[in-house]
């Protein structure tokens, strides 16, 4: 035994010690007097601050038994019951806003070598297991070289495998990389940098592989050029040349190719690239294709319809403003930016939806519109809303449509508590002030 390892004896001692403190701990809880409802806020506002100065795992480690600490006095809290069906509930509000900061949490943690290896061994797979053209299979060993290469520089270590176009060398060098991760035992703050490294390299493989040509893909690529999409390339060293032409078709604003590109290629890699040029074009002949997507509650084509800005894709996004967040969010921005006053009032119906977000983008969605029919009920958001945000969101607006009446609106909050609605009061009360 060495002088690090602890007595049997201490060991059995520790124990008993840990359970009378988690004991203690318990009956600490059951004899506190209940907590209220702004109790709790604070205790979430709290958790909440401190996760996003968390820098480490042992700061996230803090914050989650905050959360554990305040889920056992939301379980005995003192709180009001709601008077009718229509009322919020606060105890489900506080476990929502809980539930929230769970989920952050969980983002915020990470990433760790398990993660790294997991996507390696995943990458693995994929290469075992799909059928390659010989093209495909040297774009594979070109991309495995490299990972590896990576890996080695990364973690300061000699892998010593060697790769080529057969499909048994690729997988043992993975295997092999994927060993030596697990073993270097990466401490997720200590080597937070590197395991971000070893992160990068791994996405850059799963990117090769994926745009490796497959016996599938061959067909697909064969049609791509004989309808001229490659014909932008003065060369095909460019890698993956499919994204290249992407970006040409993009600068010359076609967006026929661009949506040739999406329909034909079966990649996620170039679905996502094709929609973001979508989205940065905003072109009218997106429109229809778009009006499909959206009908499968596709978030990326109610952005793309948004920012093409025309009244004809009104139909295909409006019906989303009163779903659920994640999807109500992004459709209310489209409709703002269409800015169709026939929405005017789908859109201020949100002002008083459950969630905080939804509320402040209805907000801003009005202003976006102009429509003077907003103004009192922007008013009265920005007199009434609980949430500083929407408040802020509200005086925005109201700037925004901009007649005397909608500013007349917004000038008396200008030592108001949150800054945001400072800032837009000190906006409407400069404009009413003469110039120099």
């Amino acid at each position: 035994m060495s002088d690090e390892e602890p007595d049997a004896d201490e060991t059995d001692a520790e124990e008993p010690a840990a359970e009378e403190a988690d004991a203690d701990a318990v009956e600490a809880a059951e004899t506190q007097e209940p907590v209220s409802e702004e109790e709790l806020e604070e205790q979430l506002d709290a958790a909440e601050a401190d996760l996003e100065a968390a820098e480490t795992e042992t700061d996230l480690d803090a914050v989650e038994a905050e959360l554990d600490k305040i889920e056992g006095l939301l379980e005995t809290a003192d709180l009001p019951e709601p008077e009718d069906d229509d009322e919020e509930d606060p105890r489900e509000a506080l476990e929502g806003r809980l539930d929230d900061l769970r989920d952050d949490l969980e983002e915020a943690r990470g990433p760790y070598s398990e993660d790294v290896i997991e996507e390696i061994e995943s990458a693995n797979g994929t290469v075992e297991s799909t059928e390659w053209t010989d093209r495909g299979r040297e774009q594979l060993a070109e991309t495995v070289e490299t990972f590896v290469a990576e890996v080695e520089e990364i973690l300061d270590a000699n892998l010593a495998a060697t790769v080529s176009s057969e499909i048994d060398d690729p997988v043992s060098a993975l295997e092999d990389a994927a060993v030596e991760v697990g073993e270097v035992s990466l401490d997720p703050d200590d080597d937070a940098e590197t395991i971000a490294a070893l992160v990068a390299a791994t996405e850059k493989l799963q990117t090769g592989i994926e745009d490796a040509e497959e016996w599938d893909d061959l067909e697909t690529r064969e049609q791509l050029q004989a309808q001229g999409f490659y014909d932008v390339l003065d060369h095909r060293k460019d890698y993956p040349p499919e994204w290249h032409a992407l970006k040409v078709w993009e600068k010359r604003d076609r967006a026929d190719m661009v949506l040739l590109a999406l329909d034909s290629l079966q990649s996620n890699f170039m679905e996502e690239h094709c929609l973001d040029a979508l989205k940065r074009m905003g072109h009218a002949d997106s429109l229809d294709a778009m009006k499909e997507r959206a009908q499968r509650r596709d978030e990326a084509a109610i952005e793309i319809i948004g920012k093409i800005g025309d009244e004809a894709g009104l139909d295909a996004v409006i019906d989303y403003v009163d779903s659920d967040p994640g999807l109500a969010k992004p459709a209310l921005k489209a409709v703002g930016e269409i800015g169709s006053e026939e929405a005017t009032q789908e859109i201020a119906d949100q002002l008083v939806a459950d969630d905080a977000s939804v509320r402040s983008q209805a907000a801003r969605a009005l202003g976006l519109i102009g429509d003077t029919r907003g103004i009192d009920p922007l008013a009265d958001v920005l007199e009434n809303d609980e949430a500083d945000e929407v408040r802020a969101s509200a005086a925005w607006a109201l700037n925004q449509i901009g007649t005397e009446r909608a500013l007349d609106a917004v000038r008396p909050y200008a030592d108001d508590r949150a800054y945001l609605v400072q800032t837009e009061a000190e906006k409407a009360v400069a404009s009413a002030e003469p110039a120099a």
